[in-house]
């Protein structure tokens, strides 16, 4: 199973970005899929995620900037962001849920189990 991101890259403050994560050896269309993202000396942290039956979930700090899609016809999960901030620089990693997670939320690490290598976002001020 391999998720791959793309989509990642340099952008001026109030830009916009369109991250992808195409998943390949499984499908996921039933399951949660979600973004997490890793800025240097922090820890990892939520973005977004999407329950298999739609559910949308956002971190704060981006609600209302984020907006997270799946396109089950092409087991694809992606992540627009628009008005982007300094602090929005990490990178990006997507993540799928497989097993029985039902103890966790969609915010936590825990309850994916497929990670993906992840895609630099730097905004720039």
């Amino acid at each position: 199973v391999q998720l791959q991101a793309s989509g990642g890259g340099l952008v001026q403050a109030g830009g916009s970005l369109r991250l992808s994560c195409a998943a390949s050896g499984r499908t996921f269309n039933n399951r949660a899929m979600g973004w997490f993202r890793q800025a240097p000396g922090k820890e990892r942290e939520f973005v977004a995620a999407i329950s298999g039956s739609g559910a949308i979930f956002y971190a704060d700090s981006v609600k209302g900037r984020f907006t997270i899609s799946r396109d089950n016809a092409k087991n694809t999960v992606s992540l627009q962001m628009n008005s982007l901030k300094p602090e929005d620089t990490a990178k990006y990693s997507c993540a799928a849920d497989w097993g029985d997670s039902r103890s966790y939320g969609y915010t936590q690490e825990a309850k994916y189990y497929y990670w993906g290598q992840g895609t630099q976002v730097t905004v720039s001020s």
